[in-house]
């Protein structure tokens, strides 16, 4: 049945029934289904399906070579008989013919991930007889899995980690490696597409479901290992006096040095057997990814971030002594987590410990970051802080961020705009904002909602960090602070742990702050257009000036005024998007001063223009 506007505003307060956005009808099906509700909440018959992975893996550095088992419950929530599992074998990325969005060195292409034995609740596959479509593989069942079923998996595995082409994930140098989806995964099935049947390309991100990890990680001597979740067994892998220094920091707000520079060259760093499993456990999380070196220095701090039970977060910075640029970084991952859990968005860090580690790429997993070195103090900071926002999208909330970039790259974005100039004020992020001003409504712009998949290059990067971020900021600005967090925090709290489509965080949002804001959700993420103002006159009044502002363009910006007067002194004026949401055309922002007025400039940072020369009017 189609989804009718006339239900959807008979659902909502009268205040928010006003306009319509419009739902695709495969997105529509879920409300008549009930998974969904036009309210922004779950529906009562909202579903998703778990998995408890028990992961052994042993790792050479020297070789590369991975190789693991995993053991998997996997249970399905679903109405649904499942006929097959899809997996995942992200690692296909580098099988030689694989499809993938950038190029490859050759010393990487391979053989991909080896499935050496798998067998569905005791009863062993063929797996000579199963072809992976590179990274996904699909296993037809004997017996379905039911509703509410659970079905034991085990899967027998290995692969040659990538030396070169560092995507996301591979050796950083000799004795340093990031290993990131490593081992097979049961892809998600939900109640929008069933099997996410999406390939990994290489640019596109990740969508899996929540899942408890329980992981023996074993490396040679004097390899430490950081991973997503809690390292349980600290005491039999860490020399002594390093194991205490760690226990140490998870109760100081101070910067413990856990490994120092002295230390590396004591080769004492861990119990002296030659190889060494660290466990860790990671309760309801997307993903599970570990590091290992035995030659990078370990700082770490730990922080209040839930006052209300004063659970503290451990925050490490890890790397190699000869990059000086990342000496401040476990300052800059504290104040992130500090800012995250009061400012914004001012929910408690949701996790135990965050893992800064000195990487060749700039990706962020569930507790840990793999971040390459930068060339300036300010490039640290906003890479840092805007990996680390990645806790809470995608990992907190669950986002499917291989079709909805948007919702996860876009709150970074404005996490970092926000958390960058609190960690240093004087810095002036503006990420993005010229490379869009000089694109909007060209061909090479795509409305937000455009899905991922069907977007490269300049379209992808524009509906992925700036456009999206600047929609988040200016619904902030527009509500301020106060309602913006409530309606934020409606958001959060109905969808964390789930997966939230872009409809859920429309409705929630308007729920939140009680308003409809679907006339901005319309014209910023739906519409084509470009941001454009501009001065149109300034006349003299009894009490001052009037300065008229004209909107040239489509998108609604804020309307920024920075005035200089005939003896230098400045005085800035703002008007937030809520001045265009009547459909006004201009806006006329009084100036009560007996001064003269020597020039009257438009805009700001956070604030594109694509055509900008009519933004200055000089007084004569």
């Amino acid at each position: 049945m189609k989804f009718p506007a006339l239900l959807a505003a008979s659902l909502l307060p009268l205040s928010l029934a006003a306009q319509q956005l419009p739902v695709p009808r495969n997105l529509q099906a879920t409300y008549t289904k009930g998974t969904r509700s036009v309210t922004g909440q779950p529906g009562p018959n909202y579903w998703q399906n778990s998995a408890d992975y028990q992961l052994k893996v042993n790792f050479d550095p020297t070789t590369r070579l991975v190789k693991g088992t995993a053991d998997i419950a996997y249970h399905n929530q679903s109405p649904d008989s499942l006929r097959q599992l899809w997996f995942k074998l992200y690692s296909n990325l580098y099988k030689k013919g694989a499809p993938r969005a950038g190029g490859m060195s050759p010393e990487d292409v391979g053989e991909g991930m080896k499935l050496e034995k798998l067998t569905i609740n005791g009863q062993t596959m063929d797996v000579a007889k199963l072809k992976a479509d590179f990274t996904n593989l699909t296993v037809p069942l004997r017996r379905a899995i039911g509703a509410k079923q659970t079905v034991q998996i085990s899967v027998n595995y290995s692969y040659t980690l990538n030396k070169g082409s560092h995507m996301r994930t591979g050796e950083v140098e000799p004795g340093a490696d990031f290993v990131a989806y490593f081992f097979p995964r049961v892809a998600v099935y939900d109640d929008i597409d069933g099997w996410n049947r999406n390939p990994y390309l290489g640019s596109q991100e990740f969508y899996n479901d929540f899942a408890n990890f329980s992981a023996d990680i074993t490396v040679p001597r004097n390899f430490v290992v950081w991973a997503t979740g809690d390292l349980t067994n600290a005491d039999k892998v860490l020399g002594k006096k390093y194991a205490q220094r760690l226990r140490e920091a998870e109760t100081k707000d101070g910067i413990t040095p856990i490994i120092t520079a002295a230390d590396l060259k004591a080769k004492d760093l861990t119990a002296p057997a030659a190889q060494n499993t660290w466990h860790f456990e990671a309760k309801n999380v997307t993903d599970f990814a570990f590091a290992t070196t035995d030659h990078y220095v370990w700082q770490a701090s730990s922080l209040v971030v839930d006052p209300a039970t004063k659970r503290r977060t451990r925050v490490d910075a890890v790397y190699n002594p000869a990059h000086k640029d990342y000496e401040e970084v476990v300052h800059f991952a504290r104040q992130t987590v500090e800012a995250m859990s009061y400012t914004f968005p001012k929910w408690p860090f949701p996790y135990a410990h965050e893992t800064i580690f000195d990487g060749l790429d700039q990706m962020e997993y569930p507790m840990m970051v793999n971040d390459n070195p930068t060339s300036t103090r300010e490039d640290a900071i906003t890479l840092t802080d805007h990996e680390i926002f990645h806790t809470m999208f995608p990992f907190y909330m669950g986002i499917n961020e291989t079709k909805y970039g948007w919702m996860d790259e876009g709150w970074a974005t404005i996490g970092e705009w926000l958390i960058s100039g609190i960690i240093d004020p004087k810095l002036d992020d503006d990420y993005g904002i010229a490379p869009y001003a000089a694109a909007a409504d060209t061909e090479a712009d795509l409305p937000i909602v455009t899905l991922s998949t069907q977007q490269t290059g300049t379209p992808f990067f524009l509906n992925s960090y700036p456009k999206p971020g600047l929609g988040y900021l200016y619904v902030k600005d527009l509500l301020g602070d106060e309602l913006f967090t409530k309606a934020l925090h409606t958001y959060i709290r109905q969808w964390n742990g789930k997966h939230p489509m872009p409809y859920d965080f429309f409705n929630s949002m308007n729920a939140g702050a009680g308003r409809n804001l679907n006339w901005f959700w319309q014209r910023w993420f739906f519409d084509g257009g470009y941001p454009d103002l501009a001065i149109r006159q300034v006349t003299k009044t009894s009490a001052g000036y009037d300065v008229v502002v004209e909107a040239k363009g489509t998108k609604p910006v804020p309307v920024d005024l920075t005035v200089t007067y005939q003896d230098n002194s400045t005085e800035k004026l703002h008007r937030t998007i809520g001045v265009w949401e009547q459909g006004a055309k201009t806006v006329t922002v009084p100036l009560t001063t007996t001064k003269a007025v020597k020039q009257v400039k438009l805009g700001a940072t956070l604030v594109p223009d694509s055509y900008p020369k009519d933004n200055v009017w000089e007084g004569k």
